[in-house]
């Protein structure tokens, strides 16, 4: 009985402290990244700043990042195989990092930054209490799911996410229950500090058959999308490294090539967040070439290293690709672009039940079969491709070869 009233308050106070201290910083975040983008909306001529930011960035994570500039795939190696407690300056580099970024008009997200920041600050839980090697991977996804709950406001999708983002096809199933509780919190602590997240329609139900015929080319067409993504950003990293030596150099190099984009006249609004084209795409026409411009920006952007996360920037892509696709049936528009806005994000990241739950959560539980098509064939078509290059292939993708199991994603040839 005794062992029982220790575990209980152990875990108690692991939960109060997590969810009070990632649920604070990350309203802190948001807050930030609200003024510091209306800032550099003020003040557009920030973004010829952008090479000497990424100089910046990249010189404080070369001389004092360590292994933190691993960022998300840092956790997802500790949660595989702990070797030791996640360097707790993960939290103000990732933090200070992604918000010099959207300053100088950089096209990254911020889930990257919460999820890093929820998963470095619950593992240093690790030096208060003797935790097991088990409970310690356990911290970390506890964390990842406050972080995530908190910058998006979608609970019960957070703490899917953390327990399906490991393992390509695996669920750590146990795990579910305590991911909600912790996400919930985090949420909760997060409305507290007056944090305001975005707000979208519902999207209502409608059985047609050139509707659904419309939804399954555009899951088709968000999983090549999301593979494209992930090649591009992969492709640009590897390039990066190879050819600039001095790791400082490299976002400054990055820089410089969207300054180029910008004064060759590429619109503002696929430099930073791009939360307010997102809404737009739910009532209105959008460029045709919208998704890929956001796709190139922010490509260049990860690729050569500058700090944020790939998450609302493929929420970006998604939405505007389904605002493209709705030409089909121009009067389910605003379903169109709820389908894209989850379908690539479920791409890109191998993680089709938590972009579908959250698709539930964004814009109503209505059209919930749609999402969950969607999200599991724009799954399927982005093959063993990631943009969390550390997770591990747990089972195979319906065409893909057995040989691929149990191997990373950076493993792959």
């Amino acid at each position: 009985m005794k062992n029982l009233y220790q575990f209980l308050f152990r875990w108690t106070l692991v939960f109060l402290i997590v969810s009070i201290f990632v649920g604070s910083i990350s309203a802190f975040f948001l807050h930030a990244l609200d003024w510091v983008t209306h800032v550099r909306e003020n003040h557009i001529s920030l973004v010829y700043l952008l090479p000497l930011a990424g100089g910046l960035i990249g010189w404080i994570y070369y001389h004092f990042g360590t292994r933190a500039n691993k960022g998300n795939n840092l956790l997802l190696e500790e949660i595989h195989s702990t070797s030791s407690i996640i360097p707790f300056r993960m939290t103000p580099f990732v933090l200070i990092g992604t918000l010099v970024t959207h300053l100088v008009g950089g096209s990254a997200g911020r889930e990257g930054t919460a999820v890093q920041m929820g998963g470095s600050i619950s593992h240093q839980l690790a030096r208060l209490f003797p935790f097991s090697i088990k409970e310690q991977q356990t911290l970390i996804i506890l964390g990842m799911s406050a972080g995530f709950s908190a910058v998006f406001g979608t609970p019960f999708a957070a703490a899917i996410f953390s327990i399906e983002v490991i393992q390509i096809g695996m669920y750590r199933w146990k795990l579910f229950f305590p991911s909600l509780l912790m996400a919930w919190l985090s949420h909760l602590v997060c409305l507290f500090w007056n944090v305001k997240h975005s707000i979208f329609p519902d999207v209502p139900w409608d059985a047609d058959l050139i509707l659904f015929l419309g939804i399954f080319l555009l899951s088709i067409g968000s999983g090549i999308v999301a593979k494209i993504f992930i090649w591009s950003i992969h492709t640009i990293s590897k390039f990066s490294q190879k050819w600039i030596v001095y790791p400082p150099l490299r976002p400054v190099l990055g820089g410089s090539i969207l300054v180029v984009f910008f004064t060759a006249g590429v619109s503002v609004d696929y430099f930073g967040l791009g939360v307010p084209i997102i809404q737009s795409a739910f009532t209105e026409n959008l460029s045709d070439t919208a998704f890929l411009w956001k796709l190139l920006l922010t490509a260049i952007t990860i690729g050569f290293g500058f700090k944020g996360g790939e998450v609302t920037p493929l929420f970006f892509i998604g939405a505007t690709l389904g605002n493209l696709f709705s030409e089909i049936s121009p009067h389910h528009l605003s379903l169109f672009v709820s389908v894209g806005f989850i379908a690539v994000f479920s791409g890109a990241t191998n993680t089709p039940l938590a972009c579908a739950i959250m698709g539930m959560e964004l814009f109503g539980f209505a059209s919930g079969i749609y999402f969950l098509m969607a999200t599991q064939i724009s799954y399927i078509m982005s093959g063993h491709a990631s943009i969390y290059s550390s997770q591990i292939i747990g089972k195979r993708k319906w065409f893909r070869p057995h040989s691929h199991v149990g191997k990373k994603i950076s493993d792959l040839k």
